[in-house]
């Protein structure tokens, strides 16, 4: 395979034969040497290279790939050094027709972004009137300031001379500085339209400093909102410190969800989900802290690819994650239940409701509950087992019997698998004479998956009765009302009447 060199001509990039370039080089050495020491020589250099690369554009190649053909139709088409003299005998330095103009940006005569001085180069113009017109339209429902940023995102800025040579069309409507740098001339300049331009510039500085300071207070906020909002996420997620941010708020824990995920999906699934959880979350606030740091500092980064990547890794992260749970989520389809009623061999006069077993004495150290809610959930990793609050109710019975009455509630793929779920579930109480023992938690069997599982005790019992409860019943009886715990009482003793339970004083 035939060697290719990368070549730079009027800012543009090439790809040459190695006979091609041999060939272009000795061709721009000679017309180096001369127009070297020519008055303009170096202007001169310039055109002749631009209209290369023109030509060089329009002929494209083999595969893109500059051949040794295209360098002589180029010579043949621009001809040779020794002919320029010819044409305008010595001194006279060789241009090209340029092609019609282009409209850029104009960084050498802006205001904000540039766009009054790319309209009126390519106008041929004082942009001071095009200035005026975006402010007038402003003034109508802000359809100028609309205008200009639509324009200021749209085009480009002429950074390069090529670039600025396409801008201004023609060497007729542009002057040179001693730096070399391209200054405008308009044919409509006028000491009206100077002065009107530097009200506009110093307007300009003005703006500028204050939309600078408003990025810098904006790039400010972005970094700590994604600074600190990655930082909760890995202190509560990772360390399993939930304190951290809401220390007031005791019995509050969520920091075990990801281990609670290993309980709720298959175990093949649970680590991709952690995984691609993680990276949904942390790109965004990524994205946030490296935009901010930009608003603050105002750096220029060739980073498009960077955020490209980071966009197609979300996006892509964001539909696996959606495909595995949309199919770990079938399990929760439907949702069924189960119930079981025991009577008592008598109704008693009075009924004692005591506590069994409790959550505090469960030696599960993994806890989620969630505040102003009464559903709380302990896992033992040990035993690999789930503990879910029960709720308690107690009713009126109208036959004048006394009973407990247990629905048990789960969800699955369809409505056999969610009572086969809700009958996996265990839970002990005993009725023993007048008193009623319940335990203040039910259990999902080891190995088994939670399926938004609930349990709900229900004690009827005719009116008249008295009822007795612990504190540790007080509580199961305040969480299926949602409400507050009643810890208080100096008489746990209640009556049922037909309209539900009233408190007796003592």
């Amino acid at each position: 395979m035939d060697k290719t060199i990368k070549i730079n001509l009027g800012g543009t990039l090439f790809q040459i034969d190695e006979e091609a370039y041999r060939m272009l080089r000795d061709y721009l050495q000679a017309i180096d040497r001369k127009f070297r020491n020519v008055s303009g020589g170096n202007e001169t250099i310039e055109d002749i290279e631009f209209r290369i690369a023109e030509i060089f554009m329009s002929q494209k190649g083999l595969a893109g790939i500059i051949s040794k053909e295209n360098v002589e139709a180029m010579i043949s088409t621009v001809g040779k050094p020794e002919d320029f003299d010819q044409e305008g005998g010595e001194g006279t330095s060789y241009h090209y027709t340029p092609g019609p103009r282009k409209l850029f940006r104009n960084p050498d005569d802006r205001v904000i972004g540039g766009v009054c001085g790319g309209i009126g180069a390519y106008a041929d113009a004082d942009p001071v009137w095009f200035r005026i017109l975006f402010v007038i339209f402003t003034f109508m429902f802000g359809l100028g300031f609309l205008i200009y940023l639509a324009l200021w995102i749209a085009l480009p800025l002429a950074n390069t001379s090529s670039q600025k040579r396409e801008m201004y069309g023609s060497d007729n409507n542009q002057l040179r500085s001693q730096d070399g740098e391209l200054t405008p001339r308009y044919a409509t300049t006028s000491r009206i339209g100077n002065a009107t331009n530097e009200v506009f510039r110093a307007l300009g500085k003005v703006l500028f400093i204050m939309v600078r300071i408003f990025l810098i207070i904006f790039g400010t906020v972005l970094v700590l909102t994604g600074f600190l909002t990655l930082l909760t996420f890995i202190i509560v997620f990772v360390f399993h410190y939930p304190g951290a941010f809401s220390a007031d708020i005791e019995g509050v824990n969520l920091s075990y969800l990801p281990d609670f995920l290993n309980y709720v999906v298959s175990s093949a699934a649970a680590p991709w989900i952690k995984a691609l959880i993680t990276i949904v979350v942390t790109i965004p606030f990524l994205a946030m802290i490296y935009g901010g740091v930009r608003l603050i500092f105002w750096f220029r980064a060739r980073d498009g690819y960077i955020w490209l990547a980071g966009l197609i890794i979300w996006v892509m992260s964001m539909a696996a994650l959606s495909i595995i749970l949309f199919n770990e989520g079938v399990g929760f389809a439907e949702s069924e239940k189960t119930t079981s009623t025991e009577y008592f061999s008598s109704v008693p006069d009075t009924l004692y409701i005591v506590s069994g077993r409790k959550m505090s004495g469960l030696e599960a150290e993994n806890e989620i509950s969630i505040p102003d809610e009464p559903y709380k959930i302990m896992i033992d990793d040990n035993k690999k087992e789930i503990y879910i609050r029960a709720y308690l109710n107690i009713s009126s019975d109208e036959d004048n019997s006394a009973s407990v009455k247990i629905t048990k509630r789960s969800s699955g793929r369809n409505r056999l698998n969610a009572i086969e779920n809700s009958e996996r579930l265990q839970y002990n109480y005993e009725v023993s004479g007048d008193t009623l023992l319940l335990d203040e938690f039910f259990t999902i069997p080891s190995g088994s998956k939670w399926s938004f599982d609930e349990l709900f005790v229900t004690v009827y019992a005719p009116a008249g009765t008295v009822i007795y409860m612990d504190r540790s019943v007080e509580r199961l009886f305040h969480s299926y009302y949602d409400d507050d715990l009643v810890t208080d009482y100096r008489n746990r003793f209640w009556r049922m009447t037909e309209d539900g339970l009233d408190y007796i004083e003592p």
